[in-house]
């Protein structure tokens, strides 16, 4: 038995994020909230391929 599948659960993770931004209202109240899972979204996008472009061998530092 192998480890978490982190792939799916990324996947999983980012759909739902994304779902939920487009259907939080638009409205001042709201853009703190926003702005925090926008980044985090795209701090996690950046991190997946980062790490899928490590598996396949080749690396930031290249």
């Amino acid at each position: 038995m192998g480890g978490p599948d982190w792939k799916r659960m990324y996947l999983l993770m980012a759909r739902v994020m994304s779902d939920a931004l487009d259907a939080l209202p638009d409205s001042q109240e709201n853009a703190q909230g926003r702005e925090m899972m926008q980044k985090a979204l795209y701090d996690a996008e950046e991190m997946y391929i980062s790490a899928d472009d490590g598996e396949n061998g080749e690396s930031e530092d290249e």
